[in-house]
């Protein structure tokens, strides 16, 4: 399952995992079944964990808090994207001004779940960076049980946010409320599906 990390770890990539690492097919589906709301909920719940760790190596470095802080407001409506945009561009800053791979995919990693407030997508964003600090933060030792741990607390908390959503009595901005509008994920996914399918007919 884990034979594409390793893979990737040999030839040196900054990001070990994509949309087609087996082992989070699980995860990407039950994405693509959320309405934005509830994975704007899971990502920045998931990213106060991430946020916390780099604070204790990083305690005077306020730009990844500063852009959870502003990615929640826009998600209230208190703000509008391009404070937001800015915050979390400051947070990807980060990781070019520190020399710390694990430290550096954590902040990519923050970036991307302020990110999907914007759209859908980026929630992954978070899923691959951490995941790739998880592995390079436990590569001297089986990092498969670290890797499948934090898998599972993502489909526990994401399950959590899914049946929590109407109860919370949080304010949204307007863009968020619209349940008409397509989860990008899940769009994603049906592509690719269908380019499957045809390939599998063409041969």
């Amino acid at each position: 399952m884990y034979s594409d990390v390793e893979d990737k770890l040999k030839k040196g990539n900054k990001v070990l995992f994509s949309r087609d690492s087996l082992c989070l097919q699980p995860l990407i589906r039950l994405i693509g079944e959320q309405n934005h709301r509830t994975l704007v909920l899971w990502a920045l719940d998931c990213a106060e964990t991430l946020l916390a760790k780099f604070e204790v190596k990083y305690p005077l470095e306020l730009r990844p808090r500063l852009a959870l802080e502003k990615c929640d407001e826009w998600a209230r409506g208190l703000i509008k994207m391009p404070a937001a945009k800015r915050a979390i561009l400051d947070a990807h800053t980060v990781a070019k001004e520190i020399d710390d791979a694990v430290y550096i995919a954590i902040c990519h990693a923050i970036g991307h779940a302020g990110a999907a407030v914007h759209v859908e997508t980026h929630a992954l964003g978070l899923v691959f960076y951490e995941l790739t600090a998880v592995v390079l933060e436990n590569r001297k030792s089986d990092c498969d049980d670290a890797v499948q741990i934090k898998i599972d607390n993502y489909v526990n908390r994401l399950l959590y946010w899914q049946e929590h959503i109407v109860q919370t009595d949080r304010q949204w901005a307007d863009f968020l409320l619209d349940d008409s509008r397509p989860n990008k994920e899940k769009l994603l996914n049906k592509k690719s599906d269908e380019k499957s399918i045809h390939f599998e007919n063409t041969v």
